[in-house]
């Protein structure tokens, strides 16, 4: 069935009969999907370190990682309206097909040698389209879930999605080991074509979708919008930042460990796997409490790293930067539980529970939270840009990532601030009038 236009997921009887099949089925191709788009976003954090033969600086090579990072982040906004506009279906067969062409040209520019420098940024740029694939498989996936159901949906959606970075670091060393460099975008081709096949025969449109981009500029010019796109820059950022940076900051600062890039990819791992832990203690301790404790955790862990790097220790500087993108992903978890908490407090405030306005206000609250967690993850993405863009700066003007690392140090500390300023400080015996009810 291409399109369905009786969906009624909050119907407990409709999802029995029916409802909870038809979302299983789009959630599995989603995930799918989605899992390539991480991949071709981020294979470039491995062909990076294998561009010897081009001679190209550290710096050089840390704008190839950076710019798919940022075409990305950017894309997350057009593509959350897409499953809307033109169907969750076609867009995920369109937006799966869209990966062939970071992956074929990637093969055309390192097959030849004489590829200058400008082709490799604007071929590295195209990979972005993966980056947009997160924001309109969440949007979707929203759109078939009821709302009791859509935290556990979401959430295994958005990890089969973060795991791609993973994946890509282990297999692609192997791939390119076996078949040469071309193969690291030509070995995603047929899985890519499998993708838009899965999507085509067996995923549906929803004609209930619906998505306003006026909502989302209504969004945009709350603050709270703003507040939690600078703490999602902290968490998500720097688990897309340091996970892609990660093998060419072992490759530059530590040339005798070379080999050990393959290692790379576990730091991804931890950070996707462990994401989940932060929604479970954020429903037990409170979104912000543990986003404010995660960033002083986050701050301590990137010290570690500055004095691994410092003292070239190779073990102190992997376990540290481990624990660093672990951290970032237990942060990804707990500011993503903040945002619907956080919009919800603010439109019941002053309202009496059981009445037909607290209803109508619960319901303006999941609205608006919708809106923002679009903006919200777009802005958020661009933290993976500012990482890279941060090593590669650092390095070619120092000769090392210290002053970078201090400067993550530093915004992390501010990051822990604004969260307690705005969420966890009292007035007198009063809460801060700014939302300390996302505590919650």
């Amino acid at each position: 069935m291409a399109w369905i236009s009786d969906w009624r997921p909050d119907d407990p009887e409709f999802w029995a009969a029916s409802g909870r099949k038809v979302a299983r089925r789009n959630l599995i191709y989603s995930i799918f999907a989605e899992h390539l788009g991480f991949t071709l976003w981020t294979v470039w954090s491995i062909v990076a370190v294998k561009l010897g033969s081009y001679k190209f600086s550290t710096d050089q090579l840390f704008w190839i990682v950076a710019l798919p990072n940022l075409v990305g982040s950017a894309l997350r906004i057009p593509y959350t309206f897409g499953p809307a506009r033109f169907g969750g279906r076609n867009f995920t067969v369109v937006s799966a097909l869209l990966l062939l062409v970071p992956a074929v040209l990637l093969a055309v520019a390192v097959n030849d040698p004489a590829t200058p420098y400008w082709m490799f940024l604007v071929i590295a740029a195209t990979a972005g389209l993966g980056g947009g694939n997160f924001a309109s498989s969440m949007a979707n996936i929203t759109y078939f879930y009821p709302q009791a159901r859509q935290g556990s949906a979401l959430g295994l959606n958005a990890a089969g999605g973060n795991i791609g970075v993973s994946s890509v670091q282990l297999v692609m060393p192997l791939v390119i080991g076996g078949f040469g460099l071309a193969a690291a975008g030509l070995f995603w081709v047929p899985f890519i074509l499998a993708a838009a096949a899965g999507a085509y025969f067996f995923m549906d449109n929803l004609s209930t979708a619906k998505a306003e981009p006026r909502e989302m500029a209504q969004a945009a010019g709350n603050p709270q919008t703003w507040v939690m796109s600078v703490l999602y820059i902290g968490t998500f950022g720097s688990f897309i930042g340091y996970s892609t940076a990660f093998p060419l900051l072992i490759k530059s600062q530590f040339a005798e460990h070379a080999e050990l890039i393959t290692l790379a990819f576990l730091g991804p791992l931890v950070g996707s796997l462990i994401r989940p832990l932060g929604g479970w203690l954020s429903d037990r301790l409170g979104g912000a409490t543990v986003t404010v404790w995660n960033f002083v955790a986050m701050a301590g862990a990137v010290l570690l790293v500055y004095f691994g790097l410092a003292q070239h220790n190779f073990v102190l500087f992997f376990a540290a930067y481990m624990l660093l993108i672990g951290t970032a992903g237990v942060g990804n978890g707990s500011t993503y539980r903040m945002i619907p908490a956080i919009f919800r407090a603010k439109a019941v405030a002053g309202l009496e529970p059981g009445t037909g306005d607290y209803e109508e206000a619960v319901r303006i609250g999941r609205r608006d939270a919708s809106a923002a967690i679009g903006f919200i993850s777009a802005i958020g993405a661009f933290g993976g840009f500012f990482i890279n863009r941060g090593f590669g700066t650092s390095i070619a003007s120092t000769g090392g990532a210290g002053a970078a690392i201090t400067a993550f140090a530093v915004f992390y500390v501010v990051c822990c601030a604004l969260t307690w300023f705005c969420y966890l400080r009292t007035v007198g015996e009063r809460l801060a009038p700014s939302l300390a009810a996302a505590r919650v």
